[in-house]
């Protein structure tokens, strides 16, 4: 675990591999920059100057990412390139929504990180375990900054949502990329006819990796009884929705941490908490359940949210930069040496053209 001259960090790379990284990584850079820190970010393989904002700093490639010597690596990213200085810390880009099997998915150990910072309870059980039995690294349970928005703050296209529902129910519809899970293409006609009817009001999104004629399906069914959102304002559509439609997206878990009621289409492993259907024909009444849920389906809903995420405080990204100056401070203090994985190695500075030093 690398240390400083200084125990505080004060450099932050930000690092990810898809722009879904963006919302995850951003209220940490308003953290770093509220504590008097430097943030830049690192989007290898995506357009990120186009959707970063004015006064945001970019490195776009990795031998200026190694120059900007950073402290701390907060990755949002299943990898990180051991080149990279800086303690590398897991933020996660997503919750485990159980898509692939525990070998292949959440819980994959790849020997990367220094620190794991989990989400809830749900998920720092298992990561403790595993870091008592391989004994590299450390766990602990911060949140995940991405939902820090959720809890507070101006949010003007959340208020436009609800400005255009003028009074009406907002359902929320957003699906997985996985073409195997995703309930978009499937649902598409049923959801048109539903904006059509006009009794609802819909804000809809779809995974950024979708297909363009699927963005185009559902950008077309924008009016007065529906609108559509970018990926990258997820949040806002959470926040003013009052149900949400999804598949086994992880919008479902996160729309969950709100404490309302999720319908989920064919959902790979449905929770006590989630009305699943199996056709587009009960998509309507399923929906006008959700609206009213009783005191049990409820229950279910808040017991599953204190489960996988019970901070409500929107400070989570502040837990994570404690968490990290924590172990910068402690070092390799209890700790076994990190593997290192040549193959994996290679990889990742093939991947980035970076072969030296």
């Amino acid at each position: 675990m690398p240390t400083t001259s200084n125990s505080t960090p004060s450099r932050y790379l930000l690092f990810g591999t898809e722009l879904y990284a963006i919302p995850i990584l951003r209220p940490l850079q308003a953290a770093i920059r509220a504590e008097g820190g430097v943030a830049c970010w690192f989007l290898p393989g995506q357009d990120a100057a186009v959707h970063l904002q004015a006064g945001e700093s970019l490195v776009t490639n990795a031998s200026a990412a190694r120059r900007f010597g950073a402290d701390v690596v907060l990755c949002a990213a299943n990898w990180v390139p051991e080149f990279l200085p800086g303690l590398k810390v897991q933020v996660f880009h997503g919750f485990n929504v159980e898509k692939r099997g525990q070998g292949r998915g959440h819980f994959r150990m790849r020997g990367m990180f220094d620190l794991y910072c989990t989400q809830g309870p749900d998920t720092t059980r298992p990561f403790q375990q595993l870091a008592d039995e391989l004994g590299y690294f450390r766990v602990v349970e911060t949140g995940w900054p991405k939902l820090d928005p959720l809890f507070g703050g101006d949010d003007p296209i959340a208020d436009a949502i609800r400005s255009a529902a003028q009074g009406r129910p907002i359902i929320g519809f957003g699906s997985t990329f996985t073409e195997r899970l995703s309930c978009a293409p499937m649902l598409a006609d049923t959801i048109a006819e539903l904006v059509a009817g006009g009794d609802h009001y819909w804000a809809l999104t779809l995974h950024p990796r979708s297909a363009p004629e699927l963005f185009a399906r559902y950008r077309a069914m924008q009016g007065p009884n529906a609108c559509f959102v970018e990926p990258t304002a997820m949040l806002s559509l959470l926040r003013a929705s009052d149900v949400l439609v999804a598949d086994t997206s992880s919008i479902l878990s996160e729309f969950a941490v709100l404490r309302r009621p999720v319908v989920t289409f064919r959902n790979q492993s449905p929770k006590p908490h989630m009305l699943d259907i199996g056709a587009a024909a009960a998509l309507l009444p399923a929906v006008q359940r959700a609206l009213d849920p009783d005191a049990e389906w409820q229950g279910r809903i808040d017991q599953y949210a204190d489960a996988i995420h019970p901070w409500r405080d929107g400070q989570s990204s502040a837990r994570v930069l404690a968490a990290a100056r924590d172990a910068i401070q402690r070092g390799r203090t209890g700790l076994r040496r990190k593997p290192f994985n040549l193959l994996r190695s290679l990889q990742a500075r093939a991947r980035l053209r970076y072969f030296w030093p």
